[in-house]
């Protein structure tokens, strides 16, 4: 055997080496090893949405169903991927904080933690319970907040764990409730990466967010945190926030039991 065909073995080991982890996703790039909790309408992730075009199977359509926490195809089998999700237009919005837990959700069990009883699903909150209302504590949650601009962009930097529904989140306002009953399509988990000004849309598209899919199954097992300061609309159309400012408050975090 020649000098240069055993060079050649350990710089295509080297090589081999090089290509299996540059397709490793990243470590959960967050400070506390923690993720932030929103739920995410039809509005940023569904069939056929913009930019990504999603077929009905990568995003469970077939299994839509309420109650559903299985994660999205597409992102269970992209992990480390990077793309690009739209949120919504302003008064339609995408994607929503959950400032608060409601009281019913902690007494609903099986733990005394309500977001916890909530992704199991518990009694009345999505689970298959005979002679039980399966969507009772769904509706005119408190403080389910829009997410603008400025909201958008505080996630930068943050690892998220969403609850994806098939269809709308209706959203009042004064006092600020949502109605989270229907059909989920299941989970998902990802990095925000950006948060840009859409100028492809119409004058009240929100921005553009960059993401990598993390593995949902494992973000799930992290400490699940609210996002407690996200800036609360004054209505369905003000404020126009539609461009992400340069500069944003910090994230405040809270408990979410």
């Amino acid at each position: 055997m020649n000098k240069p065909f055993l060079l050649f073995i350990p710089l295509l080991a080297l090589g081999i080496f090089a290509c299996e982890t540059d397709d490793d996703p990243r470590p959960i790039d967050s400070e506390n090893n923690r993720a932030v909790f929103i739920l995410i309408d039809e509005e940023s992730i569904d069939n056929g949405n913009e930019p990504n075009n999603f077929s009905a199977q990568d995003v469970n359509d077939q299994l839509a169903d309420v109650g559903l926490r299985t994660t999205l195809r597409y992102f269970e089998s992209n992990v480390g991927r990077e793309i690009t999700l739209y949120t919504g237009q302003v008064g339609d919005e995408g994607w929503f904080a959950l400032k608060t837990i409601p009281t019913s959700w902690i007494e609903a069990g099986p733990t005394d933690n309500g977001l916890r009883n909530y992704l199991a699903p518990g009694p009345g909150l999505g689970a298959s319970v005979p002679d039980d209302d399966r969507e009772v504590l769904l509706d005119e949650v408190p403080n389910v907040t829009p997410l603008r601009a400025t909201g958008l962009a505080m996630l930068v930097g943050q690892t998220v764990f969403a609850v994806v529904y098939d269809s709308d989140i209706s959203i009042n306002y004064s006092p600020l409730e949502g109605n989270l009953q229907g059909a989920n399509l299941g989970v998902v988990a990802f990095d925000v990466l950006e948060v840009r000004e859409r100028t492809d849309g119409s004058s009240s598209s929100l921005p553009r967010v960059t993401i990598r899919i993390q593995d949902a199954d494992r973000v799930r097992e992290l400490p699940l945190h609210l996002f407690v300061n996200a800036p609360v609309p004054s209505s369905s159309s003000e404020p126009m926030d539609i461009r992400p400012p340069s500069s944003v408050p910090a994230l405040e975090f809270s408990d979410p039991n």
